[in-house]
């Protein structure tokens, strides 16, 4: 792309965005962005929903602040009833704090994916036990796998397994998660899969409990994502209490996320019991797992992740257009 191909604000289209998020250091963005959001020069509001008049949808707004960057914007992401399946897309507009003008609207399909894998790849960096070897990781969707390839550079695992109903059957899909890493192991049970595990990635799209408490042999950090369904929680609720419990931020998550909000409602549990989040551990000042106990780390999805993968986008494409 040359200098005359450009305009303001840059369109960015998904298949733009796939060819550009190879070049992309999604985890050093992420760190920045939290650190900064621990030394107060980033704000995250709370995400809102605003509904669609007659039932006919609705759309969240997730927005961020980086003074550093000098950037601001807002990711909106709909969902449109239709006669058939819902529309869901997400769109992401970025903005300059020095001039108050667009600078680039993207699609944020496949940013959001890898945001969100990226955040949960800094909290295992931080929250896994020294001396743990095996990863599981359940779920081989988009998001499974963009989590597969973010966790799997952390460390050397001697064993990573994969575990999703949708692999049997599937000769395709397997081979796609098989080809990931030569240490992919594809289990047929979710107990062959978790058995053992130091860190357990969950990566459905389930609103009820994954795991039940004999699935697991041993203290494991369990990670843990949004889905779209209300109340969604992927480990029963009842287990927070007896946790070492973490979330991407403190302020807005444990509002927001299922197994907190019925932990709280049902078997008195704080929010206040939150060992740490993102800026905190970035920043050091978090107290690390206690190793006797399983940790639980819970994201949700900031504005500001996806403000500060768009930034790492815009200069990306931005750098190409000025060569």
């Amino acid at each position: 792309m040359s200098s005359t191909d450009t305009v303001s604000p840059l369109i960015v289209q998904q298949d733009a965005v796939r060819q550009a998020l190879p070049h992309l250091d999604v985890r050093g963005a992420l760190t920045r962005m939290f650190r900064a959001l621990a030394n107060d020069a980033a704000v995250q509001p709370p995400q809102t929903l605003t509904p669609f008049p007659q039932g006919a949808g609705d759309f969240i707004t997730y927005l961020g602040v980086m003074a550093n960057a000098k950037v601001f914007g807002a990711k909106l992401s709909p969902y449109i009833v239709t006669e058939s399946s819902p529309v869901i897309t997400a769109w992401t507009a970025l903005m300059s704090m020095e001039t108050g003008q667009p600078l680039m609207w993207c699609d944020a399909g496949l940013l959001t994916i890898e945001r969100t894998a990226g955040a949960t790849a800094l909290a295992v960096d931080h929250l896994a036990a020294p001396d743990a070897r095996r990863l599981a990781i359940v779920g081989a969707g988009a998001v499974g796998q963009a989590h597969l390839r973010h966790l799997a550079a952390l460390r050397p695992w001697d064993s990573i397994n994969v575990f999703s109903r949708e692999l049997a059957g599937n000769a395709a899909l397997h081979a796609a998660i098989s080809a990931l890493d030569d240490r992919v192991r594809v289990c047929h049970k979710l107990e062959d899969c978790v058995r053992d595990a130091g860190v357990v990635a969950l990566c459905t799209s389930s609103g009820t409990p994954v795991l039940s408490e004999d699935m697991l042999t041993k203290p494991a950090l369990i990670t843990s994502i949004s889905t779209n369904v209300a109340n969604a929680h992927e480990i029963p609720p009842s287990w927070l209490r007896d946790m070492d419990v973490y979330c991407d931020y403190r302020k807005t998550t444990p509002a927001s996320a299922g197994e907190m909000k019925l932990a709280a409602q049902l078997h008195d549990w704080s929010p206040q019991s939150v060992l740490g989040d993102l800026p905190e551990l970035v920043s050091g000042i978090a107290r690390k797992p206690s190793g006797q106990q399983h940790a639980f780390f819970r994201s949700i999805g900031l504005g500001l992740e996806d403000v500060a993968i768009a930034n790492e986008l815009f200069r990306h494409i931005a750098g190409r257009c000025n060569d």
